[in-house]
């Protein structure tokens, strides 16, 4: 990947004088471009004053691009509205069976409703509840109700042929730690030899470590390591040279299926807190005559867009589109219809939007598109929505945190920014709020779909023209 070079950008900033179209690029943008030899109209900008409503750039807007994660923006913006700042998702729990002495001579059924942050620590918490109402032995089995979704086999590898990255895990109703474990490697104490860490521990995933320790610092590709999966995803193998310069190294990676992970966690979860259980699992189906025993709140969801924007997470934008589709059209929820509660609520909002795909509603995508204008009305939209604060706080502030925490940290641009950035293969896009210090504040769309502008490129693009606005 090619290194943005800040010493060529930071050179035409300082030679360029303060210009102000409307439908002209900026002489700092535009020599960018022609230094890194992009043509104008692989790039699409709409710039707007919040205060005025006056267009203060507007270069190729009507055109529809693909905007990589930028579109979270539109699927969180419409979760908001539709669904309100204080929504909660539930994960129930129903005990099919006598309790006696904190023995369930019986089945546990655990249904879930699309929590798309019930990652291990809040999983803990669930079986805590349990421990705390004086379960402490279950003599049954676990039954797993996720049919609140109805998602279609999707192929992992299909985006870009890395199925166990955890991007492009599908979304379930109960989604447990989105399907995801942590691999910790470190020197052993017994020579050559390198020690696996599993987090967390999971009974049905087994680890088969062919990895040798070799002299050397600590760099490389996944530091050596060559993972192997099964077919069935229960069996990982590593095997490579791991440089003895490290004294350790991580790495995420899916395993199992949705509900043997979901099975698995509670199993070793359950053990840990001191529980018995010696029974299976088994998918089933809650009904709607059974009254929960127990029922777990997922934090809310102004806290749940936070996580999606700032870290610019897949699987949770995906599970807001489905519970969208679920609440405005009745369960299950399904990707067509948590589309068609975005599309209705753009509608209802005045927002046109032609040559829209949202897609997935998280921007992994090749075929998603959008326009600048589309997503600069949309954001107009949330700046004045009665829940502005919620969502302008869920964006990274440049410079210091989320996916800008490395970008723009100029002492002149840094927290200066309340933006998401987009990038996938060719495509390099960011949006949301600049306030300019002057103390104008703008909303800005920027898209551009050209090859390898994700390397580099497209960054420069975006850096001058933040330097630009910051001068108006």
């Amino acid at each position: 990947m090619k290194r943005v070079n800040m010493a060529i950008v930071a050179l035409i900033f300082a030679m360029s004088p303060v210009v102000a179209a409307t439908a002209e690029l900026p002489l700092e943008v535009r020599r960018v471009l022609e230094y890194r030899k992009l043509p104008p109209e692989s790039l699409s900008i709409y710039v707007e004053d919040l205060a005025t409503g006056d267009s203060v750039l507007d270069w190729r807007s009507e055109e529809a691009r693909n905007p990589a994660s930028v579109m979270k923006l539109l699927t969180t913006l419409a979760a908001l509205d539709v669904l309100g700042p204080a929504y909660h998702w539930e994960t129930r729990m129903y005990l099919l069976g006598e309790v006696n002495e904190g023995v369930l001579d019986g089945d546990l059924l655990v249904e879930g409703t699309g929590d798309p942050f019930l990652v291990t620590e809040r999983f803990w918490q669930l079986l805590r509840d349990l421990r705390h109402a004086g379960l402490r032995e279950i003599r049954g089995d676990l039954i797993l109700d996720d049919d609140y979704f109805d998602v279609p086999w999707e192929d992992p590898a299909a985006f870009d042929r890395e199925p166990l990255r955890a991007y492009n895990v599908a979304p379930n109703a109960l989604l447990a730690n989105f399907k995801v474990v942590r691999y910790v490697f470190t020197p052993s104490a017994s020579p050559g030899q390198v020690d696996v860490r599993v987090e967390p521990p999971l009974p049905a995933l087994s680890v088969q470590n062919r990895l040798r320790l070799s002299p050397g610092i600590c760099r490389g590709y996944q530091r050596g390591i060559t993972i192997t999966m099964n077919d069935s995803l229960d069996e990982v193998t590593f095997s490579g040279r791991f440089p003895s310069g490290c004294d350790a190294y991580s790495m995420d990676r899916t395993v199992l299926g949705h509900n043997e992970f979901t099975a698995s966690l509670f199993q070793a979860l359950w053990h840990e807190s001191g529980g018995t259980f010696s029974g299976s699992w088994r998918k089933g189906d809650a009904g709607e005559d059974l009254e929960p025993d127990i029922v777990f709140r997922s934090m809310s969801l102004a806290d749940v867009i936070g996580r999606v924007n700032k870290h610019s997470n897949n699987v949770m934008a995906r599970q807001l589109l489905y519970t969208m589709g679920a609440e405005v059209f009745g369960a299950p929820g399904t990707e067509e219809k948590g589309v068609r509660a975005t599309i209705e609520w753009l509608e209802a909002q005045g927002i046109e939007a032609p040559g829209l795909h949202l897609h997935n509603g998280a921007g992994l995508s090749r075929e998603a598109r959008i326009t600048a204008q589309t997503l600069a009305a949309m954001l107009k939209r949330g700046f004045e929505s009665r829940y502005m604060p919620e969502y302008l706080s869920s964006m990274s502030l440049s410079g210091l945190d989320g996916t800008m925490r490395r970008r723009f940290r100029d002492r002149d641009i840094r927290g200066r920014a309340h933006m998401k950035t987009g990038s996938i293969d060719h495509v390099s896009a960011i949006a949301g709020y600049f306030q300019a210090r002057s103390g104008r504040r703008f909303v800005v769309a920027v898209m551009q779909n050209y090859q390898d502008v994700h390397r580099g490129p497209g960054d420069e693009v975006q850096s001058a023209l933040m330097t630009w606005l910051n001068r108006l």
